[in-house]
């Protein structure tokens, strides 16, 4: 038996999306299988630093 799957790009600034990341996740229909984030390295007052652009979001798919 075959599986289906959703791959879904969520661009995201954590420091004021965090509450609409959680609902998206929510709502999702399937199953959530893996969140993989986008981390590029940036340059911060305290010196190096990290930064989220977007999540993968991977949702398994009830078949029918």
């Amino acid at each position: 038996m075959k599986q289906k799957y959703r791959v879904h790009r969520v661009d995201v600034r954590m420091s004021r999306d965090q509450t609409r990341f959680e609902q998206f996740l929510n709502d999702l229909e399937g199953e959530v299988v893996s969140v993989i984030p986008n981390v590029s390295p940036s340059w911060t007052f305290g010196g190096m630093g990290a930064r989220v652009h977007y999540f993968w979001v991977i949702e398994k798919v009830k078949q029918d």
